[in-house]
């Protein structure tokens, strides 16, 4: 009896240490790099401002990211890292957390404080801003409630603006047999190797990864699921209004105009300097050029002002390693990896309609105008503006997603398409339709962050079940789950979709089929026929 007594009391004591240790060993973490402490709270333990290469300033501006300084001790990893150098948008739905800076090559972590003996599926985070704004520090970009679904969650800065995409004479001489222009591409594959090497000790399986991204970061998702360079650095991949058709991003070459007539990106890097007064192409323009302030590289380039910066700023390439077709091209020539993928755009995507009278807007359907007229103005009453809206934002948006989604449903790949009509209750009689990006805080469910006090019931119910569908993805490669209305797999004979209605999920044939199909038709196609080598295919089953 005093034996089992002694034992009791030496329980009391020791049970509270052994706690603390193991809380403190899920809080501290020790990648390839040094050891990082990050915080717990409510059974998740968060990692911010993680280093996954080294600052790219000085002679390291529109350089491939470097690996990361080594560290010793103890680094504390429960703050941001700053976001990369931009001009903030100011009516961003996702605002900065941090002050922006060219020091900003910075990952985050989230993931369940018990960990499962298995190791979780990982999901990475890209975010969108037309390439010359966003960062991972928004807090409707908050990993938590993946991690309380069971799934390590990441998410990383990448290089945005005239930072993320550039090119000179000079440097593509540097540059020589290197991947050339497309550094934010380059820090985004950077952070997936990172994922490789360190997921593991944050209790991730590196072997089952998802990327998914919105706009910007949805056509990262579809570039990378589309180039031969990345290989094994995801299973499985979810767009989010991030095009599919060329109309999205355009054809832009290193060294050469394109057949559309775009300047090379060479070009531009030499208006860019000769704005800044730079003269010539050789190396001492580039050292004055990486010289400029990083203020001055922005020069106001933002959201709001890319159609003016058109002449100073490129945005993505086709750099011949990285990029070596469109992710039009690719698909249709089966160059890409042969992965599920899950693919929407909103009911009231973004586009940018290119016409100016009723008349123009219907001529552009060439034979099918009459359709276009009766389908987009039935009443006959709508005005151009509103019009051209629609037109553009499938255009743009909403059919190149059933482009994608058909194409890899064709290669005999899982395929899911959505679209995304639910709108928050105190927002319906402002808008008609789902913006573009309002899909995010629900598909997070950081809905509290994004509303606030506005928050209705339904908004979180709505929340809890889009991000339960973006979990059962990841773990699975098919959205369905106990609870959850059916998400059918896409096939182009049935032609269905999950559309996130104000009245829940709903499985249907796309009621938008009809004019999708005229869009289809007038898709433009481009010029020059591909030569990009074929790449390994890559199936994965589960």
């Amino acid at each position: 009896m005093r034996v089992l007594k002694i034992a009791a009391q030496l329980f009391l004591v020791v049970a509270p240490l052994l706690a603390a240790e193991a809380q403190s060993s899920l809080q501290q973490v020790r990648i390839d790099t040094g050891t990082v402490r990050g915080a717990q709270e409510n059974g998740i333990v968060s990692f911010r401002g993680i280093p996954f290469a080294a600052p790219p300033v000085g002679d390291l501006r529109w350089r491939p990211p470097q690996p990361a300084a080594h560290w010793s001790g103890v680094r504390e990893a429960t703050q941001y890292g700053a976001d990369c150098m931009q001009l903030p948008f100011p009516s961003d739905a996702a605002p900065l957390g941090t002050p922006p800076s060219e020091d900003c090559l910075y990952l985050n972590v989230w993931t369940p404080a018990h960990k499962a003996t298995e190791k979780l599926p990982v999901m990475v985070w890209i975010y969108g801003g037309g390439f010359v704004n966003g960062g991972s520090s928004p807090a409707v970009y908050d990993g938590s409630q993946f991690a309380r679904g069971g799934v390590v969650f990441v998410s990383f800065n990448y290089r945005v603006g005239r930072f993320g995409f550039f090119a000179f004479p000079a440097l593509s001489r540097e540059g020589a047999g290197h991947p050339l222009g497309n550094y934010a591409y380059m820090d985004q594959i950077a952070a997936l190797k990172w994922v490789q090497r360190n997921i593991r000790a944050f209790g991730g399986n590196p072997a089952d990864v998802t990327i998914f991204g919105e706009s910007a970061g949805g056509g990262s998702v579809l570039a990378l699921l589309t180039s031969p360079v990345t290989k094994g650095l995801f299973e499985r991949a979810i767009v989010e209004s991030g095009g599919g058709r060329d109309a999205l991003m355009g054809v832009r070459y290193l060294d050469k105009t394109s057949p559309h007539g775009l300047p090379s990106e060479e070009a531009v890097g030499v208006a860019f300097a000769k704005a800044n007064g730079i003269e010539g192409t050789g190396d001492a323009a580039l050292a004055a050029l990486r010289a400029l302030p990083a203020e001055k590289v922005v020069s106001g380039l933002n959201m709001a002002s890319m159609g003016r910066a058109a002449a100073t700023y490129g945005g993505p390439i086709q750099d011949g390693v990285i990029v070596t077709q469109t992710p039009e091209q690719a698909l249709e020539s089966g160059h890409y990896w042969k992965v599920p993928v899950m693919i929407g755009a909103n009911s009231a995507d973004i586009g940018f309609p290119r016409w100016h009278t009723l008349a123009d807007t219907w001529a552009a359907f060439g034979p099918n105008a009459g359709k276009a007229a009766a389908l987009y103005d039935p009443t006959k009453s709508a005005s151009v503006m509103l019009v051209g809206w629609k037109i553009a934002a499938d255009m743009m948006m909403v059919e190149p997603a059933r482009f994608v989604a058909g194409t890899v449903a064709a290669a005999g790949l899982p395929a899911y398409e959505y679209r995304f009509s639910y709108v928050a209750e105190t927002r319906r009689s402002q808008f008609p339709g789902a913006l573009h990006a309002s899909e995010i805080p629900f598909v997070f469910d950081t809905v509290k962050a994004a509303y606030g006090d506005k928050l209705a019931p339904e908004d979180e119910a709505a929340a809890k079940q889009a991000n339960a569908y973006w979990i059962n993805f990841v773990k699975t490669g098919n959205p369905n789950g106990a609870g959850l209305p059916n998400w059918p797999a896409y096939t182009a004979a049935g032609d269905e979709l999950l559309n996130f209605t104000n009245d829940g999920p709903v499985a249907q044939a796309d009621p938008w089929k009809d004019r999708l199909d005229l869009i289809e038709a007038m898709a433009t196609k481009p010029a020059e026929s591909s030569t990009a080598p074929a790449q390994e295919a890559k199936t994965v089953t589960k």
